[in-house]
């Protein structure tokens, strides 16, 4: 049987080779953060060697102390873009610039995300939509955005950030829409996968809780609860999520597509 375009077996044999990411372009949504799980992607991809566009949604000066961190520290080129992740048209012109700025994109990592205020009968209808057009939406409008040049260069891996919620329904904290979304999100990945067969791989990764610092306004007595029901009975750090990154879009994951790779410390395992 004979592999179809941008299916092939990579020639690399070493692992060092096929982790590799020395001349590819890949985007990072979400990464003006300094410790979130979006710039430890970013880190870890130009760590290998990747050029690396990051985008942000209102913390300009964030993303741009980022990008000076990127190039000063691992010699690559790096660039940040201002993005509405729920404006389609938005996404477009991300592409569309990068590609002017960088030439190309070999893969994208939908990052950036919101996060629910309460369930489905506390939320309003708005917040509903809120999280559920910029978890769900955003990220396939991202993956309509960049699809075609992936089509177009016969290659392309796109990675999207879901969520172990995506899976359970989290304890004591209502947040249905965030569920909703992340689980939508997991499908989604899949069901690219099949639909991208010819051209690009698509897998998600749903991280558990992870210490970014956005939970840091958590009472002590519910961030004690999560850790109790997680085996290894901490939240995760965000630079322990990189590696499956930059896996995923590197040639070592050659033969990956429409994973799901849980990182939640076995809070699922239970």
């Amino acid at each position: 049987m004979t592999a179809q375009t941008g299916n092939a077996v990579p020639k690399a044999e070493k692992l060092s080779d096929l982790f590799s990411l020395k001349g590819k372009v890949v985007i990072v949504t979400g990464a003006s953060g300094p410790r979130g799980m979006g710039i430890e992607a970013a880190r870890g991809c130009a760590e290998m060697g990747a050029n690396v566009a990051i985008t942000y949604a209102s913390r300009k000066e964030g993303a741009e102390k980022n990008v000076a961190e990127l190039e000063k520290e691992y010699g690559v080129k790096a660039k940040c873009y201002k993005l509405q992740i729920d404006d389609y048209s938005d996404c477009q012109r991300l592409i569309s610039d990068v590609i002017k700025d960088f030439g190309k994109i070999d893969a994208f990592i939908a990052n950036a995300g919101a996060t629910a205020n309460g369930g489905l009968l506390d939320d309003s209808k708005e917040e509903w939509d809120r999280v559920v057009q910029t978890d769900l939406s955003g990220t396939a409008y991202c993956a309509k955005a960049v699809g075609p040049h992936f089509k177009e260069r016969g290659t392309g891996s796109f990675v999207i950030t879901a969520s172990m919620s995506g899976h359970i329904a989290n304890y004591p904290q209502e947040q249905t829409s965030y569920n909703v979304a992340k689980a939508g999100c997991i499908h989604m990945a899949r069901s690219l996968a099949n639909e991208w067969r010819g051209f690009a791989r698509v897998n998600s990764i749903s991280p558990g809780y992870i210490d970014t610092g956005l939970s840091d306004f958590i009472d002590q007595k519910t961030q004690d609860l999560w850790n109790s029901m997680i085996p290894l009975h901490r939240p995760g750090n965000a630079k322990e999520l990189k590696g499956a990154y930059v896996y995923l879009v590197s040639d070592a994951s050659s033969y990956t597509t429409g994973a799901d790779i849980v990182i939640d410390g076995g809070y699922t395992c239970r």
